[in-house]
């Protein structure tokens, strides 16, 4: 399982939430440059509906291909009164052959993207991983190279912890809290749920920009 919230980010406050998230994490960022295919199962393999995401990592100097299969949310009264969204989400390493394979499965190409910017990974009362990305499209099947943004301007934000069963409480509430130290910036909320830009995150950038993140929090 995973809890995630997602968010959205003008371009040119990237810098300052970059100098935020340093001070927060005081870890160094990884670069991020993950071509995304996602596909989606044909109705004779089962009544519910379900995506699996190979992700090549290109930063590497060897690109690698992992699988990320994405379940179903958590429902329920319990789930309402969490600002996260948790899932069912299992991943694992792959050979450059799995698309291959998944077509042969029945599974379908639904689209493809080109993540590119940055990460960061740390422990802050749980594993919590914060990706800041432009996503793009591909104009040709798999071509990376002439990939063009989807929302010029805008980067997606994604905060993400594993969990399981017994500790999703503990870890979503883990989430919520270092998103506060976020909110200046950007709104973080349940995948789906769109809250757009937040109107103090140019304030916050120039204090940020000028301080320069020198605290660790």
């Amino acid at each position: 399982m995973e809890c995630v919230v997602q968010g959205i980010i003008e371009t040119q406050h990237v810098e300052a939430l970059e100098i935020l998230l340093q001070g927060i994490c005081g870890v160094q960022r990884d670069r991020l440059r993950v071509h995304e295919i996602c596909l989606k199962n044909n109705p004779n393999l089962g009544n519910v509906a379900s995506e699996v995401r190979l992700l090549c990592d290109l930063e590497q100097p060897e690109p690698t291909w992992t699988v990320k299969h994405l379940g179903g949310a958590m429902r329920g009264a319990g789930a309402e009164q969490i600002s996260v969204l948790v899932r069912t989400m299992v991943e694992s390493k792959v050979s450059k052959n799995a698309l291959r394979l998944f077509n042969a499965l029945g599974y379908k190409l639904d689209h493809e993207l080109l993540r590119v910017g940055f990460a960061f990974h740390f422990q802050r009362g749980a594993q919590i991983t914060v990706t800041v990305s432009s996503v793009n499209k591909m104009l040709k099947l798999h071509a990376t190279d002439e990939a063009v943004p989807v929302t010029p301007g805008i980067q997606l934000v994604e905060v993400t912890a594993p969990a399981s069963s017994e500790n999703y409480t503990e870890v979503a509430s883990a989430v919520s809290s270092f998103c506060e130290y976020l909110a200046p910036l950007l709104h973080l909320s349940k995948p789906g749920v769109s809250t757009g830009v937040v109107p103090t995150a140019a304030a916050a950038a120039v204090s940020l920009m000028s301080d320069g993140g020198g605290t660790t929090l």
